[in-house]
């Protein structure tokens, strides 16, 4: 039997590009926007970069999809929860809501944007304060979205050698990701 070496992987343009998309992220969060919370962003920016292009295009878009139709869903159904103006309990309200994350997903044909799109509806349902919830649900879509953006200008501005190969056009990954989701 022959024994297997241990070798360290390489550290490649992905990770670097992905280290600047992050800093990016942070720098302007903290100096241009006075100290916001960069951690959506930056969880946006990793889900953006790809090996290639329309790979980063595909994780980042799903991200993009899930966040905003479990944003979308969460605002009414929190708010159903905690004023319970029908004597339901709060339970049937979240799995509603649950189901209406994932039927939406699966209806737009986003199927890899179902976890992404709970997360979010988990997150704001059971950590957010009342005063809060709206507010924290419509930055985490656009943080989510500003650090996807961030990652695909850093991919376009240096492409990956099967990106320069293939000639990749941002029309070319939207194209890829359509299909993916019919898969």
């Amino acid at each position: 039997m022959e024994e297997k070496k241990f070798k360290l992987p390489k550290i490649g343009m992905r990770i670097i590009k992905t280290l600047i998309s992050c800093l990016i992220v942070a720098l302007v969060y903290h100096y241009l926007l006075d100290g916001r919370n960069p951690c959506f962003a930056c969880i946006g920016a990793v889900y953006g970069m790809g090996a290639r292009y329309k790979d980063g295009f595909h994780s980042g878009f799903n991200r993009f999809v899930g966040t905003l139709i479990g944003g979308m869903m969460v605002i009414p159904f929190y708010y159903l929860c905690y004023t319970d103006p029908f004597g339901i309990p709060p339970e049937i309200y979240m799995v509603t809501g649950l189901f209406f994350v994932i039927y939406l997903n699966l209806l737009f044909g986003a199927n890899n944007a179902i976890q992404p799109g709970t997360v979010v509806y988990f997150v704001v349902m059971y950590t957010q304060p009342w005063e809060n919830y709206v507010g924290y649900t419509i930055a985490r879509v656009i943080d989510t979205g500003v650090g996807i953006i961030v990652s695909l200008i850093i991919s376009r501005l240096f492409p990956s050698q099967w990106d320069k190969n293939e000639k990749t056009r941002i029309s070319d990954a939207f194209r890829h990701w359509k299909q993916l989701q019919h898969k």
